[in-house]
């Protein structure tokens, strides 16, 4: 019974016509925000600024153009933010006609002050000549790049990296090809061969085998 007087109560009102003003009233309420974020004093665009509705958990940002568009209702506070700019909040007036508003929000550069630094000298020549001798100073970044572009350091790490499609490709085929040469019969084994040992001998006279120090390797691991 309650029932039905309820959907009789809901047909009278929208045969009333109190049901379309009041969504009519609510889209009237709704505006959609068109606008561009630049600086001031150059009419410069500004990328990258959060436009955000106050006190609501919506909100957008501006393109590289400064062009950014967002839909919230008459009377809400957009609060515009962005890194190197001054905070900036536009009310949207409530008497507004329409439901397309178009603005231009200009961002003011915001100054950042570091505290101060003062820089002395050294006391005395002594102290100056100690730190020259005993003072660590790391490298510079031109330094580290000449260091890593060495053609000892490369070598180093080349034995390290691992071989990728192609290296591995052409291996495998260099060792079939090895192979075929000596299809059917057995292959040499060099450390019977006479000629590779006076080789080895006339290496080892020259000295190919002695250790070179490379001071790039040697201090790598101070540098890196």
């Amino acid at each position: 019974m309650q029932l039905r007087i309820f959907i009789c109560f809901i047909f009278s009102l929208s045969c009333l016509g109190v049901f379309p003003a009041v969504a009519q009233s609510i889209t009237d309420n709704i505006i959609q925000i068109d606008g561009v974020t630049m600086t001031p004093d150059s009419l410069r665009a500004v990328a990258d600024v959060t436009v955000e509705v106050k006190n609501k958990n919506r909100g957008t940002e501006s393109e590289y153009t400064g062009v950014f568009s967002i839909v919230c209702n008459k009377g809400d506070t957009l609060v515009f933010n962005c890194l190197g700019f001054r905070t900036k909040e536009y009310a949207i007036p409530r008497n507004l006609q329409g439901q397309i508003f178009s603005m231009i929000q200009l961002m003011v550069q915001d100054t950042f002050y570091l505290p101060e630094t003062i820089i002395r000298p050294l006391p005395s020549r002594e102290a100056f000549t100690y730190a020259f001798q005993h003072w660590h100073v790391p490298s510079d970044k031109y330094e580290l790049a000449r260091r890593n572009t060495n053609a000892y350091v490369l070598r180093a790490l080349a034995y390290t990296l691992p071989h990728d499609g192609h290296e591995s490709q052409s291996r495998l085929m260099q060792q079939q090809a090895n192979a075929a040469v000596y299809y059917g019969q057995q292959q040499p084994m060099n450390i019977l061969n006479p000629l590779a040992w006076g080789q080895f001998f006339e290496a080892w006279k020259r000295g190919d085998f002695r250790r070179q120090s490379n001071p790039y390797l040697d201090n790598s691991s101070s540098n890196y």
